[in-house]
This record gives C-alpha cells, structure tokens and sequence, in this order.
C-alpha cells in the first residue's frame, strides 16, 4: 500500500530545529524566550508557540508563561557543538519583503542544514554608514561563530566585505563587478531585453522600469540591459527607470510625476514582486487601468500573479528545481569551496492579460 506523503507544517520544522538544538547542547538550562526564537527562525508568534508546545508535549520542559522554559535536567544530548556550526542569512530587507520564492528556498534550505547539525542565524544589514555595516557584520560573524553565509541580494560594500576577508558566501542574486563570490540568480539581463522587446512589438514607445534604489548588482543590469534594449531600437522609443526608496509614499510621489509628464509612458516592467500591486494600486487610484491604458509584466514571479483577473504577465521558473539547486550548493559550501562564478537561472515568459498594443500598434 502507497504512503501518502504529507506535507510538513512549519511549526514542525522549527521544533525539529529546536530539538536539534537542544541535543547539540546549543542552549543549557533554558530556551531563549518567544520572541528571540522568532527572530532566529523568521517565523511568528503563533507558529513558534505551536512548536514550543510540541515540544513541551514530548517533556523536553514546562511551558511557563512570563518566564523562561527551563530544560529539563533528564533531557538527553549530545555532547555539545563545534565552533563554526553556524550558517549567517545576510538580508538588506526583512524577510517579510522577499518574493515567496525566496522565502520558501530559504525555509527550505534552513531545514536541511539542520538535518546535517547546522544552525542558522539572521542579520539584516542596519541604514548605516558602509564603515558602521562593517563593523556590525563583523560582529555578528564572530559573536554567532559563522562558518558560512548566504548573501540575499546584498550592497556592493558587503559582497566585498565577504569576498576581502576570505568568508565563504554564495549570493542570491548577482555579484557586483570586481566582486568573485559564486552566485545564483535569475537571468535580469536576459529577462528585461525579452521584456522590452514585447512592449516594442506591441507599438509602445515609451517605457519605463520602476525598480527599488537598494543598489542590488540584479537591480542595475536590470536598469542597463532594459535601456540598452530600447536605444537599440530604430525609431522614437524612449526608456524611463523609476527608482524608489521601497516605500509607498516613494512609489506614488515618483509615479505621479512620471504621469503628470507631457509623455507619460504606456507600458511599465516592475521589479520586485511587493511592489507589483503597490504600482497597480496606484495607478487605480489615478483613474488608469492595466492593461488599458497602461501595460504591465512583472519582472519576478509570486504566486498571487495568477490568481488575480486579470492574470498578470510576469517571468517564472520551478521553484521547486531553485530550492534544490540551493541546498546542494549550501552543503557543497559547507564541506568545500565554491568555485566563483555565477549560476544563472532564465525563467519562462507567462502570458498573462496586462499586456495590450500601445498607441502605435497595430492591434
């Protein structure tokens, strides 16, 4: 008879994760508290507190609300962790700001370097000065033992930080120029010429690419390789980069005066899935559908992009076949050096129903 798979609820993989770490002898005496196991495995209250209790069902300690859960003295463990069994999860944003994709690579990847004894620990880089990041990654490297470190579409001046001081890293994103790390990324060069190209062939002939000023390496060759596309082209189009602070407020105030312009474009590429329907709100809220009058395709992919009418336009690829390739290429790290060259991964162009012949097309 055929087991059915089931799936693994979250609050069973952080609890598999804080077993793990009890018998590696990661905490003595007692848990950090809720709010600490949150940060560490990015995860809410009510998820981390379903796996707290678990755990508490199996006796490893009392749930003692207001107060710290103290480890049961008979609680068998294994004789305590190496320095060095920790894997660092460098992020410029919140979690809560990545595409569903990348979280799920992430949570998934998380997992299977517990199963092989690994931790994992977050750091978002603090608004500071370059030299003040420095010091904090710094810090953090030395203060969470960090073996290795996973880079998530980080600034020039940390990929550097990494690639100076000899830390092993892979990138999830692209690597700055002058910057050898090994890296995994989507094709945005490849992507933002396909993108421009099927407003062109449609008749449109300004175009613009809203994208976040984060500085990111994917983010900029997405800007070059989508103006460089249109300049190439033969007759009147023009290209226009919205760049935003990632805020709401940024993204109305440069779209209104995008808009408010004697030329306002007819079709837009957005980058970055949590700003796709703060654009589409926006411009709602100025009297201007999609597609009619404005075209859209996103430039990443998240799974509401077909559940919404109409579907909208967008580049995807297996998520399942990404989070595979970053797992084996974590474990590979953690046992040998990567060698620095950048993995690239061209997602499929989906249709969808926010793209329509601009003013100069011909239907």
């Amino acid at each position: 008879m055929l087991e059915i798979p089931r799936r693994i609820s979250l609050s069973s993989q952080i609890a598999a994760a804080i077993r793990k770490g009890i018998e590696d002898g990661v905490w003595e005496g007692s848990l950090p508290g809720e709010r600490r196991l949150c940060e560490l495995f990015q995860a809410s209250r009510p998820t981390v507190h379903s796996a707290l209790r678990l755990l508490a069902k199996e006796g490893w300690f009392d749930i003692r609300p207001g107060r710290r859960n103290q480890l049961r003295a008979t609680t068998p463990r294994r004789t305590r962790r190496p320095p060095g069994r920790s894997v660092g999860i460098i992020l410029h944003e919140p979690f809560s700001h990545l595409g569903s994709i990348l979280t799920q690579g992430l949570n998934e990847m998380r997992v299977h370097l517990a199963e092989q004894g690994f931790t994992t620990e977050v750091y978002v880089c603090p608004v500071h000065t370059p030299r003040a990041q420095m010091r904090g990654l710094e810090a953090f490297v030395q203060q969470s033992r960090i073996s290795c470190c996973v880079l998530v579409s980080t600034s020039r001046a940390v990929q550097r930080w990494f690639s100076e001081n000899s830390i092993p890293a892979l990138v999830l994103g692209s690597c700055h120029p002058s910057v050898r790390l090994p890296s995994l990324d989507v094709d945005y060069r490849a992507v933002c010429r396909h993108a421009a190209g099927i407003f062109l062939r449609q008749g449109h002939r300004h175009l613009a690419l809203v994208v976040p000023d984060f500085g990111t390496a994917g983010d900029l060759a997405s800007e070059e390789s989508f103006k460089q596309a249109i300049e190439q082209h033969n007759d009147s189009a023009r290209a226009s980069v919205i760049r935003h602070n990632g805020t709401a407020r940024s993204i109305s105030s440069k779209l209104d005066a995008l808009f408010e312009s004697t030329q306002p474009p007819t079709a837009l590429l957005v980058a970055r899935t949590p700003y796709v329907f703060a654009v589409i709100m926006h411009l709602l809220n100025r009297g201007l559908g999609v597609p009619d009058p404005v075209s859209l395709i996103a430039r990443d992919s998240d799974v509401m992009f077909d559940q919404v009418n109409p579907p909208l336009a967008h580049y995807a690829f297996k998520s399942d076949a990404y989070v595979r390739r970053l797992c084996r290429l974590m474990l590979q790290m953690l046992n040998e050096r990567l060698s620095p060259k950048p993995i690239l991964i061209v997602p499929k162009f989906v249709a969808g129903r926010t793209v329509q012949p601009g003013p100069a097309g011909t239907g």
